[in-house]
Formats: C-alpha cells, sequence, structure tokens
C-alpha cells in the first residue's frame, strides 16, 4: 500500500535528483563560459568593423585570411550600410568604418566635435551592376535610359524593345552608400520614383531579381550570379561594357567607385597590421577573389 511516507520519500528523492541534475548543469556551462573567456583573454586584441554590406563579404574574406595568420587577433565584421559604419565610427563604437562612399562634411564635422580624426584609405573598386531577370530580352542600356527608369520617367519594358511589362524598380534604402552614389552619379541628385522599393541590403535586391521577371536593380558587381543578368552600359548610345574586372581597370566601365576604409587617426597595434594587410599583394588578391577591383601598383 502507497502510504504518505513513500509519497514524501519519493518527492524527496525527485527533488534530490533535481537539485544533483541542476549542479551538474550549472558546473557545465560555468565551466564553459571560462573557458570561453580564458581563450578571449588570451587575444590580442579585437577589431571591430562596420558599415557596407556592398563591401561586407568582402570584408569578411580579409578577416578570416588575417585571423588565421594572426590567431591573437579577432576581428568582427558586421554590414548594416555605410551610414551606418560611419555613425558607428563617429560614436567610437567600431575601430574601422567600411563604406562605399566619402564621409560628407557635415559627417567630418561631426567627428571633429567628437575628438574623432578620420583618415581615409581606399581599399579597392567596384563596379555598380545594374541588373534585370535572365529571360528580360532587354540587355543594354545607356546611363541616360537607366536614369530615366529609375526616376520612373521611362515605366514599361516596352519602352526599351522588351515586352509589355510594368518595370519593378528595386532600389537600396538611403542609408546605403551605394543608394547614395547612385543618386548622385547616375540620378545626377535626381529623385527616385515613388514606385521604388527600397530593400535592406544587396543580397535582398540579388533574390528579388532572380524571381521577378519585371524588376530592374542595382548593387556591387561581387552579388553577381547567374540568377541575375548585368545590363552593358554605354555613355554615348554606341559603345557599351558590361561591369567586368578588364572594364572597370580600363576605365571603359561607366558606373565605378572606390571602396574606402575610415579610422581615427594614425594606425596603431593590430589595426595598423590589418590596414597593411588588406593593402598588400595578399590582401588585394582577395580583392579579385571577391569579384571586386584590387588598388594599381
Amino acid at each position: 500500500m502507497f502510504t504518505k511516507e513513500d509519497y514524501f520519500d519519493k518527492i524527496g528523492k525527485s527533488l534530490r535528483t533535481a537539485m544533483r541534475n541542476y549542479r551538474i548543469i550549472t558546473s557545465f556551462f560555468i565551466f564553459y563560459f571560462l573557458l570561453f573567456a580564458l581563450s578571449y583573454a588570451q587575444k590580442k586584441g579585437v577589431i571591430q568593423i562596420k558599415g557596407s554590406d556592398t563591401m561586407v563579404n568582402l570584408v569578411q574574406a580579409w578577416a578570416e585570411r588575417f585571423m588565421e595568420k594572426n590567431p591573437e587577433i579577432f576581428v568582427s565584421v558586421t554590414g548594416g550600410g555605410s551610414g551606418t559604419g560611419i555613425a558607428s565610427f563617429l560614436n567610437k563604437t567600431c575601430a574601422i568604418a567600411a563604406s562605399s562612399r566619402e564621409m560628407k562634411a557635415k559627417e567630418i564635422d561631426l567627428a571633429k566635435s567628437k575628438g574623432v580624426v578620420p583618415k581615409e584609405y581606399i581599399v579597392g573598386y567596384d563596379g555598380i551592376a545594374v541588373v534585370v531577370h535572365p529571360k528580360n530580352p532587354v540587355d543594354k542600356l545607356t546611363l541616360n535610359q537607366i536614369k530615366d527608369i529609375f526616376m520612373g520617367k521611362i515605366d514599361n519594358w516596352s519602352q526599351l524593345g522588351g515586352q509589355d511589362k510594368k518595370i519593378v524598380i528595386l532600389s537600396r534604402e538611403v542609408n546605403s552608400g551605394t543608394h547614395i552614389y547612385f543618386k548622385e552619379h547616375v540620378l545626377e541628385n535626381g529623385d527616385f520614383s515613388p514606385q521604388a522599393l527600397l530593400l535592406p541590403s544587396s543580397q535582398a535586391i540579388a533574390d528579388e531579381v532572380a524571381l521577378n521577371p519585371d524588376a530592374i536593380g542595382y548593387y556591387g558587381m561581387g552579388y553577381l550570379s547567374d540568377k541575375q543578368k548585368a545590363v552593358s552600359i554605354s555613355l554615348n548610345g554606341k559603345d557599351y561594357f558590361s561591369p567586368t574586372l578588364e572594364n572597370i581597370m580600363a576605365g571603359r566601365y561607366p558606373v565605378s567607385r572606390p571602396l574606402f576604409f575610415y579610422i581615427d587617426g594614425e594606425p596603431e597595434g593590430e589595426i595598423k597590421d590589418f590596414i597593411d594587410f588588406v593593402l598588400s599583394e595578399e590582401g588585394q588578391s582577395i580583392v579579385s577573389e571577391q569579384d571586386f577591383v584590387p588598388l594599381k601598383k
């Protein structure tokens, strides 16, 4: 017969087992936390890099190779856009801002007010690809046609030799350095069509173009794949050039730009080591591997 004493004895055993398991689990987590903390403490330094989504894969590739050569240094890389990276840099929450545009005059003034002395490095070059779905018959455009598309003056593919379909315009959001460059250098500071869909990343534009036969978008050529088609672009309506390494290095492709790092003052310690690596022959070979354009030696 199950007595009251048996009942309480069973509860006591369950509680003792639970407490024993709790101590084991707690000890397990404490052990691995201390192991992680010890490993972290053994690092010589931590470099925080934040900014351009266009550059994030390139910067991550630099970081991984650099950490292989310098295991005592940890390099953290996050995107979010050039504006986000520069804001973080000005607030001193990252050591390096990765940006696909130059710092603005007002950002430089703000830096001075915060005691930050921006030092600029050009770390590579990028071509901005204007992309459509592979099945879209339109494969070349003039720079003026692209301007008119993104400002909404041309709104149907039939106006460009394509099908009678409404053009779906895709753009990066306003915090993006690519958005700012495209607005300044392609739209000549005109306004994007109010019908343009603002997407949070270059990959989001690439994914949407791959799915939507009526879409057109733009992003750094490092994001190109066979799921999108980059149109050839002409300044004069006669000579058309695609966004390739050769065309950008030769100055033939009309939509290209430098890529920047910004740091506070003269580099020292692990930051100098990382910058030196990025600018080295090995670092610049990674630029080519990631489908960007290396610095000319």
